[in-house]
């Protein structure tokens, strides 16, 4: 009767080499099915992953990028409190999991990379571009490789990997898919359009994020104040802000008739019968109300009449950000009322209206 292993098949070869110094080769045996065996490697745990794979039918992930992913998908993920962060870090990381998972890290470089962002932008619908969104997959999967760098597995004392990120240094050599920040100016015009035409916590979302520059998950998350100031702590930066509600012009009116509502919890925005609102019923409406003002537009049936209609239907109520951006007295102002980190960001993404100068002579 043959001795019962362990690992059944898995046979070691010894071997001496030069000097007297011995090696062990790792071979799957074939001998049953009259094959040659199968070269495992010098390395006993990756001859044992590689022995899983043949011999169990398991997916062999032991020294693959896949294996970081789960770690970190594990493991660093849930520590990202932002619940949309999460969800787009797991959707870009499965995206980049399905090409590079089950490679080794010495098997990625910087081509492979530019190739993935080509087949990206090219291989999708020309109407719903994927070139920014690998963008983003690529931010995520270099985060990913620079955590597995000083992380690592269970079991062992090496990190995942000792090679630093394929693109490493290519910061200014534009590797990635061109972007282009969406030009998009909300008006007072395009504003009032929709506003007519939408339902109370609608207008009230609308002012609340225009006033403020709020996004508009903090809109339907911050507190109703005991007082005149509101306070928020972004959701998804956690910076922390001091609103005076009494030098608003449209605010005093927002918290009077939310406090006279009889509603069951904390938040400032609500429906009027007194339940919190979602941002799911913000689309609803918000589309609603958009579809309705753009309809009138187009009931002029002028020229001008069509062309508000396709701006209108072209206006997002995160727009919002913008149009508070925009009513800033400054970029310096309105950068500082966005929480960002640089007025260049607010100038690029945000501030749609030029710098008012004035002439020299």
């Amino acid at each position: 009767m043959p001795r019962q292993t362990q690992y059944p098949r898995l046979r070691p070869h010894v071997r001496k080499g030069k000097g007297g110094r011995v090696y062990v080769y790792y071979y799957y045996d074939m001998r049953p099915e009259n094959k040659p065996d199968v070269p495992l490697g010098k390395d006993r745990e990756l001859a044992i992953a590689k022995w899983e794979e043949l011999h169990l039918g398991r997916p062999r992930i032991r020294g693959r990028i896949r294996e970081a992913i789960q770690h970190w998908t594990c493991d660093e993920l849930p520590t990202y409190a932002n619940e949309g962060t999460r969800r787009n870090y797991k959707m870009h990381l499965n995206r980049v999991d399905a090409v590079f998972g089950m490679m080794t890290w010495d098997q990625v470089t910087l081509l492979m990379l530019k190739q993935y962002l080509k087949n990206r932008r090219n291989a999708t619908d020309p109407t719903k571009p994927a070139g920014v969104q690998a963008n983003r997959e690529m931010a995520a999967f270099q985060i990913v490789w620079n955590w597995a760098r000083q992380t690592a597995p269970e079991g062992r004392n090496e990190a995942y990997t000792a090679l630093p990120w394929p693109a490493a240094g290519m910061e200014r050599s534009r590797w990635k898919n061109p972007e282009q920040a969406r030009e998009f100016e909300v008006t007072d015009e395009l504003f009032g359009a929709v506003y007519v035409h939408a339902c109370q916590f609608l207008k009230d979302t609308m002012d609340l994020s225009s006033a403020t520059g709020m996004r508009l998950t903090d809109c339907i998350k911050v507190v109703l104040p005991k007082d005149d100031v509101l306070r928020l702590k972004a959701n998804k930066t956690g910076k922390k802000a001091d609103f005076d509600l009494s030098l608003s012009e449209v605010l005093p009116q927002l918290l009077a008739r939310r406090r006279g509502y009889d509603a069951n919890h904390l938040m400032l925005v609500s429906t009027p019968d007194g339940f919190p609102v979602h941002l799911k019923d913000l689309r609803r409406e918000w589309d609603k109300a958009r579809a309705k003002a753009a309809a009138k537009a187009r009931a002029a049936g002028t020229p001008e009449g069509e062309a508000l209609a396709k701006e209108i239907e072209a206006m997002w109520l995160r727009d919002m950000r913008k149009y508070a951006a925009d009513l800033a007295e400054d970029a310096e102002a309105a950068s500082k009322l966005l929480q960002h980190s640089s007025v260049a960001l607010t100038k690029r993404h945000y501030r749609t209206k030029g710098d008012t100068l004035k002439t020299t002579r």
